[in-house]
C-alpha cells in the first residue's frame, strides 16, 4: 500500500517539475535597433488584434500569443518584408478577424449595407406616420 501511495505521489509530482513555458520569442519585447523599421513594425502591430485578448492590439497585449506575433512581425520587417505583405500573411493564416482594418469583400457587402437599409426603412415608417397624423 505504501509503495502504491509513493508511486502515485511521484507520478503526480512530475508535472510540477516540468517546464511550463517555451522561451520567450526573441523580439517580443525587444525593439529593432533601426528606428524607421521599428516604427513600421509598431504601426503594423497596432492594427493587428490579439487572438487571446480579442479587445487589444498585439502592441498592447501581454499574452504570449501576442508576444510571438510581435516577434514574427519584427523579424519579417528586419528581413525586408513590407507591412502590407505581412498583414496579408497574417490574414491568410488567422482570418480577416485578426485585422482591425475592415475589408470590403463582396461577402461583407450586406453587412455594410444593413445600417443604410434600416435607416431608410425607419425614414419610410416615420414618413408614413407623419402623413397619417396630418390626415386625421
Amino acid at each position: 500500500m505504501r509503495a502504491l501511495i509513493a508511486l502515485l505521489a511521484l507520478i503526480l509530482s512530475v508535472p510540477t517539475h516540468a517546464q511550463t513555458a517555451l522561451p520567450p520569442a526573441p523580439y517580443a519585447d525587444r525593439q529593432i535597433e533601426d528606428p524607421a523599421l521599428e516604427k513600421k513594425a509598431r504601426t503594423l502591430m497596432e492594427t493587428i488584434r490579439c487572438l487571446t485578448c480579442q479587445s487589444q492590439s498585439i502592441a498592447d497585449s501581454n499574452a504570449s500569443m501576442a508576444a510571438d506575433l510581435r516577434s514574427q512581425i519584427r523579424e519579417r520587417i528586419m528581413a525586408g518584408e513590407q507591412p502590407e505583405h505581412i498583414r496579408a500573411w497574417l490574414i491568410e493564416r488567422y482570418g480577416d478577424w485578426i485585422s482591425y482594418e475592415p475589408t470590403a469583400e463582396p461577402i461583407l457587402w450586406p453587412l455594410w449595407a444593413a445600417p443604410l437599409l434600416f435607416l431608410g426603412l425607419g425614414l419610410l415608417l416615420l414618413r408614413g406616420r407623419i402623413r397619417r397624423g396630418r390626415r386625421s
